[in-house]
């Protein structure tokens, strides 16, 4: 708003005794403003240098904050770069201790199973009167089985196929006792397939090869290692059920091919003994 300007009239009065003839006082006009600077601003451009002031602080505090944050993004941009480098490099540290880890854990389980076939060929020495190295590791190298046996899974087995002497139940026993064996227990259908395919039919086809396998108490059949038999391949046709010995006879079907037999008569035999080193 613009200043107004005020006039007042001041009478100076002179308390002497006036004259006769009295003269009209003059009259002096001052001039009286208000308390204030000498030079004022017109109020239009006040606000607009008020304005620009407003802007120039508005402007210098965005200018701050776009600074503060073009900063912080920086920052964090190399913080991130920073632990995806170090996550890279754990990442890889880590593959490393799981590769380790595996190779130790191949080494280990070799190590034991090197362990368990050397108590095993351990125990089956132990079993033994006498070792005969030279039969056992020709050239020094242990084999699983002796020579003539045939080995199947963790078995060794010798097939008696002599032309003479043949020999009774009691006697094939015998023999294979002294070679560290026995007479053979089937336990299984691919043993027991196994053991037809290596048999062959001689003399007559009552003639088999000897089985560890005897009538107990003239009732049940059971394996000379003390278990019943529950496999049961005996011949369905009505042979002659006379003997306490069982045979096997060659070219019978593979579930049909046991006999029992007198113990007394003499036949081929099977032994049948434990690998000595596990492959």
């Amino acid at each position: 708003m613009e200043e107004e300007i005020e006039y007042s009239t001041v009478v100076f009065r002179d308390v002497r005794a006036a004259p006769k003839e009295r003269k009209e006082d003059p009259t002096i006009y001052s001039e009286v403003k208000p308390s204030g600077s000498a030079s004022t601003v017109p109020n239009g451009e006040a606000a607009a240098c008020s304005h620009s002031h407003l802007l120039a602080v508005c402007l210098g505090i965005l200018c701050f904050l776009l600074v503060a944050s073009i900063s912080a993004i920086v920052y964090l941009s190399v913080l991130m770069t920073k632990q995806k480098s170090n996550l890279s490099v754990l990442t890889a540290e880590n593959e490393q201790l799981i590769t380790e880890r595996n190779l130790r854990e191949r080494e280990t389980e070799q190590l034991s199973r090197v362990t368990d076939n050397l108590n095993w060929t351990l125990s089956i020495i132990l079993r033994l009167d006498t070792f005969r190295v030279h039969d056992y590791c020709p050239d020094k190298e242990c084999q699983p089985c002796l020579k003539d046996w045939i080995q199947f899974k963790e078995k060794c087995y010798l097939f008696y196929n002599k032309k003479s002497p043949w020999m009774t139940a009691r006697e094939s026993h015998t023999h294979c006792r002294n070679k560290a064996a026995d007479l053979v227990v089937i336990d299984s259908l691919h043993e027991q397939e196994f053991i037809s395919n290596h048999t062959k039919h001689y003399y007559d086809r009552f003639h088999g090869y000897w089985l560890g396998l005897n009538k107990m108490n003239n009732k049940d059949w059971g394996w000379i290692d003390g278990r019943n038999d529950t496999l049961g391949y005996w011949i369905g046709e009505s042979f002659e059920d006379v003997g306490q010995c069982a045979l096997m006879i060659p070219g019978r079907n593979v579930t049909a091919s046991w006999d029992p037999a007198d113990c007394g008569m003499k036949n081929k035999f099977i032994c049948e003994s434990d690998v000595l080193v596990k492959v």
